[in-house]
């Protein structure tokens, strides 16, 4: 599928087990780019070069009070990705975040094939971090927060499960769609709190009323108040 998003110059994120020459080359071959975690112990060589090397680095503060944060980065451009003459030259970056006694809360680096540099390398790193935020706000709340989407649901006989699959994603996009826009929603989230919570007083409610409209429905978990009924 790469070569077909190729005009979108998309940069692909993953971790350690990615961050190897077949994959990279294969991703710069389909016009992306990457961006890939990288483990000093599994790529040895890369750390040979940074050993004993002043390196690049920058500092920045964010927060107050309890939530202050020192994020510290450091980099290196031009190294080999593995041993060997046809080694595949990345652009090597690390961050640091420590609370303000020294306390490390977080460190991880980073092999891209982007330019880095004092004016990239915050907006690399945040970039990188961001596959976090897609696994914890998208996968995580697919398997554990009411879509009940496992890794084993398969695709079934005549593609059941798989239909199944994308009535669940549809539903998670909607909700989503909700999330930014949808004012009665955002109050009944903000009521009930957790996302699955919402989910039963829906279907709980759903089983005994009957309701004219989407708003009704979520004016009445706000109210606890149902509309009028038809014999």
């Amino acid at each position: 599928m790469g070569p077909a998003y190729a005009w979108l110059k998309p940069v692909y994120l993953g971790d350690d087990l990615y961050a190897r020459q077949p994959m990279c080359a294969a991703i710069l071959a389909a016009g992306g780019s990457f961006l890939l975690g990288c483990k000093p112990a599994s790529h040895k060589t890369l750390m040979e070069y940074l050993r004993g090397v002043e390196l690049d680095s920058s500092c920045r503060t964010t927060g107050a009070g309890s939530a202050k944060r020192i994020h510290r980065y450091r980099w290196m451009a031009d190294v080999p990705l593995r041993d060997g003459d046809d080694a595949l030259k990345v652009n090597w970056l690390e961050i640091e975040i420590s609370k303000p006694d020294g306390k490390v809360t977080y460190r991880n680096s980073f092999v891209t094939d982007l330019p880095v540099d004092r004016s990239t390398v915050v907006e690399l790193a945040a970039c990188a971090r961001t596959r976090w935020k897609i696994e914890n706000e998208t996968f995580n709340v697919l398997k554990n927060n009411g879509y009940n989407l496992e890794h084993n649901f398969g695709h079934g006989k005549d593609t059941l499960a798989s239909l199944l699959v994308v009535l669940n994603l549809l539903a998670f996009a909607f909700h989503n769609a909700c999330d930014l826009v949808d004012q009665r929603w955002k109050a009944a989230r903000q009521k009930l709190a957790a996302r699955q919570r919402l989910f039963e007083h829906a279907r709980s409610i759903t089983a005994y009323l009957l309701f004219p409209s989407w708003n009704a429905l979520l004016r009445t978990i706000l109210t606890g108040v149902p509309p009028p009924q038809t014999a």
